[in-house]
């Protein structure tokens, strides 16, 4: 059984409540898998919680791209393009099976924000800043050749279109692979234990946590050296229970995505486009569906529980009918749907989200609660690094102990283990023909493939083995080889950790959700031993969001 296993549950807590951890995170997006892969690289003894389940917030619900900042040359926001556009190829080679090129155009029309002249100096400038492969720098298309790539696009006063390449996520996926890879290296990683409050010394300095496993109902006391607030959207809540919420402050704006199937959007081409607004969109096509987003809305709702409104669904269709008018999409037309929070970094004064930037800062407070907030998907190994940077010198200048510099740079993630983007590609040759040779269709095993890179043999060997349990379950046998992979490497709990997190199915294949749900949400409240309440609340739970999938809040 795997150290990342939901039937180790109450074995992590016990011990974690009976050693001084070097440190403790607060947040299991992937900025705090971030920081708990750097930090046990070097040998500190860490720990991350999670009130709801890894990636449950922002870190599922982005654009599901690992970008360069392209936007960001409109903001003139030089060194954020240049640094990011350099993890961007790191992430890339750390995790190939879990972020992949995607080649973008950019059509530019008469009367936009761009044009010929400033699509290819700012393409030009992006690909300088962001270290750009030579493979991979842009391209200025005329509006014939636009049109042969992507048919759709709105044809009228069309002057050209830029090309140039983004890196498409699954960025769930990406950060589940990143705590695996934490936990290998020793860190404690749980999720559903929700921080209810602060230890503090009689120094005053923050020392441990009250933690509350939000399963069992049971409180544990967890001390550390170092306590880091990595918690997304609900780092300023933090930082209040800590009494250090001054000067700078979070702003949560809200990003809504709609999916759709391919025969509804027919798309070929990844595309970014002017919105009638000025706003930038994406519409990316993925595998069988196309999602176009995202909308930029100031946000002050339940953080938990962002959802698409009306207004959000109408502002997105009217943007995919501006672009692609031969479309003639209805809200009908929308398969599924996910509402995502940006947390933003503002001075008390600053209220209009559409100009802040997507910094990332550290804030200590008195009590030495290191609090990191805003940043980007791509940026995150960075981020994890200067925090932990911060970290070591604090334990140098304290106690004289000395850690080694970030090791992460070149550290594959769990399944990354395959030899970088290069060696990606024979690795899939390699398994196709293994999933094919053990009764895989070749689509089947090449999405297993993609979704778990090196992992895929403890999936493939599920599969084979367990193929009697599977049929006893009423599972298909992949289907159930993917849920006992989640529930015993990768921590997943309930339905919607599956649904959603490890797959991403509620998303992007919601009618295989609709079609497994029932028998497997008998299968794992037997193997885990789910109260007949527990049971119909996890059922509730993801029925309310295969509902608000499709159905908008007014």
């Amino acid at each position: 059984m795997s150290n990342f296993s939901s039937y180790n549950r109450d074995a992590v807590f016990k011990k974690l409540e009976n050693e001084e951890l070097d440190v403790l995170v607060i947040g299991g997006g992937i900025t705090g898998a971030g920081i708990s892969l750097d930090a046990s690289m070097r040998g500190m003894n860490t720990a991350v919680f999670e009130m709801q389940d890894f990636a449950a917030g922002t870190s599922s619900r982005s654009t599901k791209l690992v970008h360069g900042g392209l936007r960001y040359l409109q903001q003139f926001e030089i060194k954020m393009v240049a640094d990011i556009g350099k993890e961007r190829a790191i992430v890339y080679e750390n995790g190939p099976h879990v972020t992949t090129p995607e080649w973008m155009m950019l059509p530019f029309h008469k009367g936009g924000t761009f044009g010929p002249f400033t699509t290819n100096v700012g393409l030009r400038v992006y690909d300088f800043l962001a270290g750009v492969k030579k493979d991979e720098r842009r391209q200025m298309f005329k509006p014939e050749r636009a049109l042969a790539r992507e048919p759709l696009i709105k044809e009228e006063d069309l002057r050209g279109a830029g090309f140039y390449v983004e890196y498409k996520t699954d960025d769930a996926r990406l950060t589940i692979e990143v705590l695996k890879k934490a936990v290998e290296k020793g860190t404690n990683a749980l999720n559903y234990a929700k921080i209810t409050d602060f230890i503090y010394a009689d120094s005053g300095k923050i020392s441990g946590v009250v933690v509350k496993d939000e399963i069992s109902g049971e409180t544990y006391k967890v001390y550390a050296k170092k306590i880091i607030n990595a918690a997304g959207p609900w780092v300023d809540d933090l930082r209040e229970v800590d009494g250090s919420k001054q000067g700078k402050s979070l702003v949560l704006t809200k990003g809504v995505h709609l999916v759709f199937s391919k025969d509804t959007f027919p798309l070929q081409q990844a595309i970014y486009f002017d919105a009638p607004d000025g706003r930038m969109i994406f519409a990316i096509p993925r595998g069988n569906k196309a999602y176009v987003g995202t909308t930029d809305t100031t946000y002050e709702g339940n953080i938990a529980h962002p959802q698409m409104t009306e207004g959000d669904r109408d502002y997105l269709l009217g943007a995919i009918n501006y672009m692609f008018p031969s479309l003639n999409m209805k809200a009908g037309d929308v398969e599924s749907s996910w509402a995502g929070l940006r947390p933003l970094i503002a001075e008390d004064d600053a209220d209009n989200p559409g100009e802040i930037s997507r910094k990332d800062e550290i804030f200590i407070s008195d009590s030495g609660l290191i609090s990191m907030a805003g940043g980007k998907l791509t940026g995150y190994r960075k981020m994890a690094k200067e925090t932990i940077d911060l970290v070591a010198k604090q334990f140098k200048e304290e106690e004289g102990i000395l850690y080694s510099d970030s090791e992460t740079k070149h550290l594959p993630i769990s399944g990354g283990e395959v030899g970088g983007s290069k060696g990606f590609e024979q690795f899939k040759k390699d398994k196709l023909s293994e999933g094919q040779e053990i009764g895989l269709t070749e689509e089947t095993a090449l999405n297993i493939i993609q979704s778990y890179g090196a992992n895929v043999e403890i999936l493939f060997d599920i599969y084979q083995n367990k193929q009697a349990e599977a049929e006893e379950a009423g599972i298909e046998p992949i289907v159930f080889a993917e849920l006992i992979y989640a529930m015993e490497y990768e921590l997943a709990y309930k339905p919607v950790d599956f649904f959603i997190r490890r797959t991403g199915a509620l998303f992007f294949e919601i009618e295989w959700v609709r079609s497994h749900k029932e028998n497997v949400i008998n299968y794992m409240a037997k193997v885990l031993n789910w109260t007949d309440q527990q049971k119909e609340e996890y059922n509730q739970q993801l029925d309310q969001l295969l509902h608000e999938a499709i159905t908008p809040v007014k």
